[in-house]
C-alpha cells in the first residue's frame, strides 16, 4: 500500500510504494539493513524481504543495493527543500574582490538542512568525498546544535574545512553521491553546511603532541603540504617546509580569486601551522637533484610540489607579446587589485597597446572554460576588461562547476563552447587577433572532433590568456619513480563498494552526468598510492602523484602520507641507527597447506624476534597492508608439471602484476613445491623488484619444509635488512639513488 503526504495546501497526494519480487529475493538482507528509514525487514518464516511503504521516504536505497533486481519502488521522492544560499554579484564589479556566495548564514537554515539528512547506515556520501569525512556525524551535531562537536568530527579527517567547503565540486564528490542526488532529487547541502560550522567555530590550531625524534622536510606549502605538515606537527615530529613562492599555500594562495576564496582564509591554516612551530622557509625552490641533500637531512621527505606548470596550445602566434597564462595573469591581477592599481596603470603595466582611458575597453580572450578560466575571465571582469572563453568541449561536458560558469556569464564573461583557437595573428609583435575553428563532442568519454578549416571565425583581441590547466615540473616528475599514478580503478569493485549502491547510479542528474561513483573508486587510487614511499624514505602526495587533481584530495594525500611515516618511523643513514624491521607482513597462496604450514612458521620466528606480525593470504593484501609494513614476506606453491612451464601460483602472479610500487621495501621470498621450483623465485622477484622492492632473501622449501627452514629463511631475511640499512648508513648520496634515486641493492640469501 502507497503511503501519502500533505502539500501546502492540503491535498492529499501519493507517496512512494515499495515492492518486494518474493521470486528474485534471496533473503541476503542487504536492502534491509542499508535503509536508513526502517521501511524494509524480514518475513522469518518465508525469508523474503517486506516493505513498510508508509516508512518509506522513496530513497532507492534499496534498489541500488539489492544484488537481485528483487525491489521495486514506484512514486516520489520525499526528499523535502533544500534550502537555498545566495549569490551576490558587486555592481559595480571594477576592483570589488568581495566573497560572491553567501553560504547558510542562520542557524534556523542549518538545523533545516540538517533535518533532510538520512543518516544511512551505509553512507554513500562519504564514499563520494575524497577525505572520507563522517558527514552524517557532524550533520547529526549540528541537528543537536553543537557546532564544537560537528567541527571536531570534521577536523578528524580535514584541516581544511573552511577552504573545501568554498572550493570544492561537492556536486562530483559527497553531494553528488549522497542518497537524495542518487534517486535524482537535490541532495542534502553538504558543503554548505560545512561551510556553516568552520565559519561559525573558530578553527582551533593543531594540538602539539609530545616531541618525537623524526625530522620530516615537506616540498611545497599548498594543499598537500598543509595536509601533511598539520598531521605530523599533531603528532611531535619536526617539520620542514620548502616553498619556492615568497608566500606559502600554494594555488590557495595565487590562484584562486579573493572572491570565490578569501585571503584570510587562504592563509588561516599556515598561520596555525607556523604558531604551531612548523618551520616555512618560502623563495626556497628545491631542485630535483637536491632531493638527496634533503633525504640525508632528514628521516623522510614529502613531495607535495603541486602542479604548477602551465599548459600551453603549440599554435601559430602563441609566442606574439600579449599572450600569457593563467599564473602570471592571476599573480599580476591579484598584486593589482591588493594595491588598488588604476586599469589604465595596469594595463600599460601588462603591456596592453590600448587603455580603458582611449575610450576602448580592452579584450581578454581565455583559453579553456574549466574553473581556472572562469577564475581569469571573472578577474579580468574586476580590472575593466571584457571577457570571453573558449572551449572546445561541449558545454555538456565542461571541466568547470555549473555554479562558477552561470556565476561568470552573470558577471558578463562570453563562454563560448564547442570553439578552438587554431591561430593567433598580430601587428607589430602584439597579437590582435584569434582565428576560432568549430568543434563536435558527441560523448564525455571521446574528445572533440574539430571541424574543417572553411568554418572559421575571427575575434579582434588584445591579451589572450592561456588557462587549460597546470601538469606537474617534468625535471622533478623524472626523479620520483612509478608517478604520476593512474587514478583508475582495475578489476572488479570490492564487495563494500558495489553493496553501498554508490556505483550503481553512475551520472545522476545533480551531478550534471559525472559518475560519482566510478570517480570516487579510481581516487582510492591515489588515496591508497600516497601511503607507500615512491623510494625509500620518500612519499609523493598531490598533483605530484597523480597529476591535477582537487585540494580536498592533495589535503587528503599529505594526511595519509604523514600517517605512513608516523607509523614507519624511519631514520635518515647519517644517524647510524641499523636496527632490523619493526614490522613484518608474512602473506602466502597455499593449495594444499604445505605453504600456509611455512608462511606460520616464518610469521611465528619473526614475533619472537620482537616485530609486530601479520599473517594474511594473499588476496586480503593491498596497498593499506603493504603501507604499515617494514618487511614484505611473499610465499606460494609451486604450479605445473614436468612437461609444462613451472612458476608461481596464479593467485601470487595476479598479485604481483597489480602491485604498487614498492618504494625500496625489503622483500623476502620462498616457494613450496613438491617438483623442482625452477625459477619459480625468479619470477616472483623481478615485478617486485621492477616496482622498487629490494631482495633480502630467498628460500624454496620442499612439502612446506621443517621449522628448521622456516626459523633459519626468517633470520636470513632480518640479516638482509640489517645488511641493506648498513650499506645505507655508509654509502654516499650518489650512491643512494643517483639521478634516477634508485637505492643500492643488498645480494638475497638464499636458503634450500
Amino acid at each position: 500500500m502507497a503511503n501519502t503526504m500533505i502539500e501546502a495546501d492540503g491535498k492529499m497526494t501519493s507517496g512512494p510504494r515499495v515492492d518486494v519480487l518474493t521470486d528474485r529475493c534471496a533473503g541476503c538482507q542487504e536492502c534491509v539493513i542499508r535503509c536508513p528509514v526502517g521501511a524494509l525487514d524480514m518475513d522469518s518464516a518465508l525469508w523474503v524481504a517486506v516493505a513498510d511503504s508508509q516508512a518509506c521516504v522513496g530513497c532507492r536505497q534499496c534498489v541500488r543495493t539489492c544484488p537481485f533486481s528483487a525491489i521495486v519502488v514506484t512514486g516520489p521522492v520525499l526528499a523535502g527543500s533544500r534550502v537555498r544560499t545566495e549569490v551576490v554579484h558587486p555592481s559595480p564589479l571594477l576592483g570589488d574582490v568581495a566573497e560572491v556566495r553567501r553560504g547558510i548564514e542562520s542557524l534556523e537554515d542549518a538545523l533545516a538542512e540538517a533535518a533532510r539528512c538520512l543518516a544511512c547506515p551505509d553512507p554513500t556520501c562519504v564514499r563520494g568525498c575524497p577525505a572520507h569525512n563522517d558527514i552524517p556525524g557532524f550533520i547529526a551535531a549540528i541537528a543537536e546544535g553543537d557546532l564544537a562537536k560537528a567541527y571536531e568530527v570534521i577536523q578528524r579527517t580535514s584541516v581544511l574545512p573552511d577552504v573545501c567547503s568554498r572550493v570544492c565540486n561537492q556536486a562530483a564528490q559527497c553531494e553528488g553521491a549522497c542518497s537524495w542526488s542518487l534517486a535524482g532529487e537535490a541532495p542534502v547541502a553538504i558543503g554548505a553546511l560545512e561551510r556553516f560550522v568552520a565559519d561559525n567555530y573558530s578553527p582551533p590550531p593543531p594540538k602539539v603532541g609530545e616531541a618525537l625524534p623524526l625530522s620530516v622536510g615537506v616540498l611545497g606549502a599548498g594543499p598537500g603540504g598543509i595536509g601533511a605538515a598539520w598531521r605530523l606537527v599533531e603528532a611531535g615530529a619536526a617539520v620542514t617546509v620548502y616553498e619556492k613562492d615568497p608566500y606559502p599555500s600554494g594555488l590557495l594562495g595565487w590562484g584562486i580569486p579573493d572572491f570565490t576564496l578569501p585571503e584570510a582564509v587562504a592563509s588561516r591554516p599556515w598561520r596555525q601551522l607556523e604558531e604551531a612551530g612548523v618551520e616555512l622557509r618560502c623563495g626556497t625552490e628545491i631542485d630535483p637533484s637536491q632531493l638527496e641533500q634533503l633525504l640525508d637531512e632528514h628521516d623522510a621527505v614529502i613531495v607535495a610540489t603541486g602542479a604548477s606548470v602551465p599548459v600551453r596550445l603549440p599554435i601559430p602566434g602563441a609566442e606574439l607579446g600579449g599572450v600569457t597564462d593563467a599564473t602570471a595573469f592571476l599573480k599580476a591581477a591579484r598584486a593589482a587589485l591588493e594595491q588598488g592599481e588604476s586599469t589604465d596603470g595596469w594595463l600599460v603595466r601588462a603591456g596592453f597597446k590600448k587603455t580603458a582611458g582611449q575610450g576602448h575597453t580592452p579584450h581578454v580572450l581565455v583559453l579553456g572554460a574549466g574553473n581556472t578560466a572562469m577564475d581569469v575571465a571573472r578577474t579580468a571582469r574586476r580590472l575593466g576588461l571584457s571577457a570571453t572563453c573558449v572551449d572546445w568541449l561541449d558545454e555538456r561536458f565542461s571541466l568547470a562547476r555549473p555554479d562558477e560558469l552561470a556565476e561568470a556569464r552573470e558577471e558578463g564573461v562570453v563562454v563560448l563552447f564547442q570553439r578552438t583557437v587554431s591561430e593567433l595573428e598580430g601587428e607589430g609583435g602584439s597579437v590582435q587577433r584569434a582565428v576560432l575553428r568549430p568543434t563536435r563532442q558527441d560523448r564525455r568519454d571521446r574528445p572533440p572532433t574539430v571541424l574543417g578549416r572553411e568554418a572559421t571565425e575571427s575575434l579582434e583581441v588584445d591579451l589572450v590568456v592561456m588557462a587549460m590547466g597546470y601538469r606537474p615540473e617534468r625535471d622533478l616528475a623524472g626523479a620520483l619513480p612509478g608517478t604520476p599514478v593512474r587514478r583508475e580503478a582495475n578489476g572488479l569493485p570490492a564487495r563494500s563498494w558495489t553493496a553501498s549502491g554508490v556505483l550503481a547510479n553512475p551520472a545522476s542528474s545533480f551531478a550534471f552526468g559525472n559518475p560519482v561513483g566510478k570517480l570516487a573508486l579510481g581516487r582510492e587510487v591515489g588515496l591508497q598510492a600516497a601511503s607507500l614511499p615512491v623510494r625509500e624514505r620518500l612519499w609523493v602526495v598531490g598533483d605530484a602523484l597523480v597529476g591535477p587533481a582537487t585540494v580536498v584530495e592533495a589535503m587528503t594525500h599529505g594526511k595519509r602520507a604523514a600517517e605512513a611515516i608516523l607509523s614507519a618511523r624511519p631514520t635518515r643513514p647519517s644517524r647510524g641507527e641499523t636496527e632490523g624491521p619493526r614490522r613484518a607482513l608474512v602473506c602466502f597462496a597455499s593449495h594444499a597447506g604445505h605453504t600456509r604450514a611455512a608462511a606460520a612458521m616464518v610469521a611465528d620466528e619473526l614475533a619472537r624476534k620482537g616485530l609486530a606480525v601479520r599473517l594474511l593470504p594473499i588476496e586480503q593484501v593491498g596497498p593499506a597492508e603493504l603501507a604499515a609494513t617494514d618487511l614484505l614476506v611473499l610465499g606460494s606453491w609451486v604450479k605445473g608439471l614436468v612437461v609444462t612451464r613451472v612458476g608461481p601460483a596464479p593467485s601470487v602472479q595476479a598479485w604481483l602484476e597489480r602491485a604498487p610500487r614498492l618504494g625500496g621495501m625489503p622483500v623476502a621470498l620462498f616457494c613450496s613445491y613438491g617438483i623442482d621450483p625452477r625459477s619459480t623465485l625468479s619470477q616472483m622477484a623481478a615485478p617486485l623488484e621492477a616496482r622498487g622492492a629490494r631482495l633480502v632473501a630467498t628460500a624454496a622449501f620442499r612439502h612446506g619444509g621443517s621449522r628448521t627452514d622456516a626459523v633459519s629463511f626468517a633470520r636470513s631475511a632480518l640479516a638482509g635488512v640489517r645488511t641493506l640499512r648498513k650499506s645505507a648508513a655508509v654509502a654516499s648520496p650518489a650512491a643512494l639513488g643517483g639521478s634516477r634515486g634508485e637505492s643500492t641493492q643488498a645480494s638475497p640469501v638464499t636458503v634450500t
